[in-house]
This record gives structure tokens, sequence and C-alpha cells, in this order.
């Protein structure tokens, strides 16, 4: 057991001790900065091996293995409150564990090349290796109080890594919404977590799982919903998503990291794991669904209008979010960690794939600088790229195999996932709870399928197919595309790496119907469900076989016609015109979609803008006239009476001498009468 601790304990700690070796290092010694290389390879290893011991224990886990428990030490103990630094080992978190460090890996690997010319290599992959050490906190921790260090950890390093180019003003603003933003939902999980230590004295996860009958159906209801609320920030849920597209102004390995299989999963990570308490409340339940839903149907709307690269990824991650949280609500746990999985498979691939893009454009930038053309563009706007499939061939063939993934075409990994997940909410669909509602989330997913499988061939159509725009809008830059290049090889080897998962990856969670549709026996192959089955609270699927058949050709058909219309429409440098039609055909509501719901405005409005108005009119003057003038007085007060007394001491002894005489006098006389 010893042995087993130690060497558990090396997850959690090598990313510290890169943190440590590459931050303080580098702060205090100049020229190890310049060393690079040595700082890529301490930074890579930091997150491998993790990776390996990770799948040491996956492969000795069995489906149905109680958890184990590691403890390092006791971090808290005060006699009636005592919390551990004792990490989970159960199928849930080891999951998450391979994809944190697996795809973390990658993208170390894939930053080496990206960030070779930045100033600040050293410290970006500090912060990353530290953004793993907060994650792994997270995902592993045994109780509620470890889990929010690494919650409140991963909102700290989203926030440097965000606003890593910080003297751009706009970066800087984009980390600090971030970080208020999740702010917000962080005080709800907190008082969820206080009101679960009242209730059972505990934040370990084995005594709250294992008292959930202490707790009342109210206090369920308000616990769940607050989680649910801190989740929404995390996660990016309505009405707390808005902060998650401005993120894209970090560097596109931090866009990545953050939204393809670390820090935006916390959330669906977190409610699966409190899966046990949220079947309890079906209300909540609802809520969920409902949320989850619209969140991904109005963010799939503006990916469809805008022009921005990655802009249109995070959209996507954000509707894919929600996607998760309609399969959370509808009792699909292990249906929503399954398309967790397959997520940030094709969604880190769609994203470093993007980062490959912009290299390349700025590399253009650059070369047309050199030759003295003033050329100032957009790299990341796709009505400036074009026919790069022809330059960057292995971008471009991982970029559509992921795209081909999120967009539900099987056999790729994002189909299985999604069906599922749409399975699962037609299944909700057929309860006693509210299977009205449940039915018509089932088709708001449907409908967001078709968006989804539209708006990703847009945008890949737009930057890969046709002919390069550049030249076109640029009349100084004839000649751009000979500085068109593909990536080296420490950003193409991730890209081939998550797409070949993209191509596979679904095989973990085939639904068994499908094998026993063919072999007409009982399979059991689905090895996500299987493995999490024990661990989370699904509800069981009453669907019968042919009603799912029905409903996976519903989605291959959606997703087809998706993409057939995206073809039909942008493979022939048609986007301009294209966009235009839609933008005709729907008129007002395109705009509303294309001013992304005004939600900032709203917010501004409603919230920001009244609250520095009753900071400067009211809280302003109450700190200057009251708390100010408490203070000012006392301060007053204390220099009277000091400039009165100071008039005693004079300084001539003798006065000091009669002073004394007169004061025993006095005493004696007191004394004697």
């Amino acid at each position: 057991m010893e042995s087993a601790t130690a060497l558990f304990s090396l997850i959690i700690a090598l990313p510290l001790i890169g943190f440590l070796i590459n931050g303080v290092i580098g702060l205090f010694a100049p020229a190890y900065r310049n060393n690079k290389q040595l700082i890529g390879i301490i930074a890579n290893t930091a997150v491998f091996i993790p990776f390996v011991i990770a799948f040491y224990f996956f492969m000795n886990m069995n489906a149905g293995s109680d958890a184990l428990v590691y403890k390092l030490f006791t971090w808290i103990d005060t006699g009636t409150f005592s919390v551990d630094i004792a990490y989970r080992v159960d199928q849930l978190s080891v999951m998450m564990t391979l994809v944190v460090t697996g795809v973390g890996f990658l993208i170390h690997l894939y930053s080496m090349g990206y960030m070779a010319h930045d100033e600040g290599y050293w410290k970006f992959f500090a912060y990353l290796n530290l953004f793993i050490f907060a994650m792994l906190n997270l995902v592993l921790g045994n109780n509620l109080l470890l889990l929010f260090l690494g919650w409140e950890g991963v909102g700290v390093c989203s926030y440097l890594l965000i606003g890593f180019w910080y003297t751009d003003m706009a970066k800087s603003d984009a980390a600090k919404k971030a970080f208020i933003y999740n702010r917000i939902g962080d005080f709800a999980f907190l008082i969820a977590m206080f009101m679960i230590f009242q209730t059972v004295g505990s934040l370990n996860f084995d005594v709250i799982l294992g008292n959930l009958d202490a707790f009342s159906s109210e206090y369920t209801f308000a616990i769940g919903l607050l989680m649910f609320v801190g989740a929404t920030g995390k996660s990016a849920q309505i009405p707390l998503f808005v902060w998650l597209p401005d993120a894209m102004a970090g560097p596109t390995p931090v866009s990545a990291l953050i939204h393809a299989a670390t820090m935006v999963t916390s959330g669906i990570y977190l409610i699966s794991r409190m899966s046990p308490m949220y079947v309890m409340t079906p209300e909540v339940m609802l809520i969920v669904a409902v949320i989850g839903a619209l969140t991904a149907i109005i963010a799939a709307t503006i990916a469809i209008t805008q022009n921005d690269i990655k802009s249109v990824l995070a959209y996507s991650t954000v509707s894919q979010l929600g996607y998760m949280f309609l399969a959370l609500g509808a009792g699909g746990f292990t249906a929503a960690m399954f398309h967790v999985v397959t997520h940030a498979f094709f969604k880190a691939c769609l994203f470093l794939g993007s980062g490959s893009v912009i290299h390349a454009m700025e590399h253009v930038e650059h070369g047309l600088h050199d030759e003295g053309k003033d050329v100032h563009y957009d790299p990341q706007d796709m009505r400036f790229m074009g026919g790069l499939k022809k330059y960057m061939p292995s971008t471009y063939k991982t970029f559509m195999i992921a795209t081909v993934a999120i967009a539900g075409i099987p056999p790729l990994a994002g189909f299985f996932s999604k069906d599922e997940v749409l399975a699962m909410a037609f299944n909700a669909g057929m309860g006693e709870y509210a299977g009205w509602a449940y039915t018509a989330l089932w088709g708001v997913g449907i409908i967001t399928a078709f968006l989804t499988a539209f708006y990703m061939f847009r945008l890949t159509l737009t930057t890969f197919h046709g002919s390069f725009k550049l030249p076109q809008k640029i009349k100084e830059a004839v000649g751009a595309e000979k500085f068109l290049h593909e990536s080296p090889a420490t950003m193409t080897i991730p890209l081939w790496v998550l797409g070949t998962l993209a191509v596979f990856g679904g095989f973990l969670g085939v639904p068994n119907f499908i094998v026993e549709t063919f072999t007409h026996e009982e399979a059991h192959i689905n090895l996500l469900h299987d493995w999490l089955y024990s661990i989370t609270a699904d509800y069981d699927l009453v669907l019968s076989h042919g009603i799912e058949w029905t409903l996976m050709g519903v989605s291959i058909l959606i997703a087809v016609s998706g993409v057939w219309l995206a073809f039909r429409m942008y493979n022939n440098d048609q986007q301009l015109e294209s966009d235009a039609a839609i933008s005709n055909r729907f008129g007002g509501l395109y705009q509303v979609w294309k001013d992304k719901y005004n939600l900032d405005e709203v917010y501004e409005g409603l919230i920001s803008d009244p609250l520095v108005r009753f900071s400067d009119k009211v809280l302003a003057v109450f700190d200057m006239k009251v708390v100010d003038g408490i203070v000012n007085t006392i301060a007053g007060t204390v220099r009277l009476f000091g400039s009165l007394f100071r008039y005693v001491q004079t300084g001539v002894v003798s006065n000091y001498a009669l002073a004394f005489v007169v004061g025993v006098i006095l005493i004696l006389y007191l004394m004697v009468m």
C-alpha cells in the first residue's frame, strides 16, 4: 500500500515540481530562460509520467471495483472538522486523469513549437504545469474541499494563461472577465459545501453519498441547484457562459487546454460525482437539462455567424457542453462523461489545428513585412484564408477528421457519444416526470446537431477549400502564398494523435444494442458504461432496439443534411455570398445571432452599470462621509488631546520635581484621610 501511495503521489507531485523548476529558476536565473529545449522537456515530462502512472492504475482496475483512497497527510484538524489531503482512485477519477494528462501532454508538446519564439516561454510552461496540478487535485480529490482547492486553482491559472499577453488590454480584460464570472459560480458552490457540512459534518464523498437519507428534500434541491450554478460558471452555461468566447484572447494552446479536456469539464465531473444526490431531485435534473439544451442551441446559432476561426470553435465548445448538461439532466451521467472524453479528442484537435492555421497566417504577415509590404490583417479571420489544404496537408487532414467527428458522422467518436446523449434525452421523455419537456429538449438537441454539422463544415470549407483569399483582399499581398507552410513536427504530431483518437475513441462506448442486433446475443462491449455504472447513478434505458435504431438513423440523417448544406453553400469561395443569403433569409434574427444576443450589453445594462453607478453615488459617499468620517473623528480627537497634553511635557526638571512632590503629598493625604 505504501509503495502504491508513493507511486500515486507522483501523479500529483510531478506537475507541481515542473512548475517550481521552470517558474522559480526562470524567475531568478535569466540565463535559464534561453534554454527552451530543457524547459519544454521538463514541462512535458512532468505531465507525461503522470499519464503513464494513471494508465497503470487504469489497467489494474476492473469494472465495479471499489474505490481506493490514498491519504498523504491531514490538512485541517480542529476536532470537530477534519480534512485530509487524500486522493480517490475510482473509475470516474482515473478516466478524467487519463484525459487531463493525456490530452494535456499533447498540448504541452504542441506548445513547444507554437510558443517557440515567445519571450515568456519559461513562464508559459510553468503556468501550464500549475494548471495540470490544479486540475488533478480537482478530479482526484477525495473530499469537496480538496476538489474546491483545485477548482479555484484552475480558475487562477486560467486567469494567468488567458491574460498571458497582458500588455494587450483586450487580453487582460478577457482574463479578468473569466475570473469574475467564475467567482460568481464559485460562491454558490461554496454555500452548497457549507450546507452539506451542516447536514453530515463532513466533506468526504463517502460520508456524503453514504448518508443521503440525512438530507431533506428542500436541502437536496438547494444543494443541487447551488452546485449547478457553480458548474454553469466553470462549464460555461447560461447565464455565465459569456466569458468563454472572450477567453480566445489567450494563446491557442491555452484555448485547447481550457476548452477541450480540462477546466470546462469540471462542472460535468462535479455533477457526475454527486449524481446519487441529483437523482433524488428530478426538479433540479429538469433545470439542468433545460439550461443545457438552451445553451447548446443559442451557442450554435451564434457560431453560424462568426468569422473568427477560434470564435467559432469557442461557441462550438459552449454548445457541446450544453449537450453534456442535457445528458446529465436526462439521467445519462455516463453518456455525459462519454461525450467529455470524445469531445476532448476532437475539440483539442480542432483548436490545435486552428493554431496551426493562425501560425501559418502570421508567418505570411511577417514575410510580407520583411519584403517591405505594409500589410495588416486579422490572421484568425476566415475571410482571409481559403485553399490552405494544398499548403498544410497534415493540418487539413486532421482538422477534417475532427470536423467529421464533431458533426456526428459514423463511425467517428462524436457520432457514438452524441447519439447516446440524444438517446438519453429521448429516453427521459418516456418517463413519468415531465416527459413532454424532455421530448421537446430532444428536439432542441436534434436541431443543434444539424447546426453543429453545418457551422463546422462552414469553417473547414472556408478555411481549407477554394482559393487563398488574402491576395484578393489585400492587393499588396500578391505572392503571399509562398510564405504558407506546414507547421513543425512538434505541432503536427499531436494533431495526428488526436485525429486518430477522434476516429477510434468512440468505440470505447459502442452501444450494446448494435452488437446484439447482429449477433443476437447479449453484449457488454460498452466499456465506458460498464466501467462507470457503479460510480454514477444513470437512469435505466427503457428504449427498445427498434426505437434506438430509429433514433440513430435520425441522428445520422440530420448530420449528413447539415454537411450537405454546408458543402452546397461554402465549398467554392462562397462564404460572403452564402452568409448574405442566410442573413437575408433570417433577417433580424440573423443579426441577433451575429450580435451574440447582446448578452454582454444586457449584463452591462442590468448589472454592471447599475452597480458602478450605485458604487459612485452611494458606496463612495458612504465610504468618504461615514467610514472616513469616523476614522478622521477618532484621529482628530487623539490629536486634540495630544496637543493639550504636550504642554505638560515642558522639559524643565524643576517642574517635574514639583509635580512629583505634589503627587506624593496627594497620595499621602488620601491614605491618611
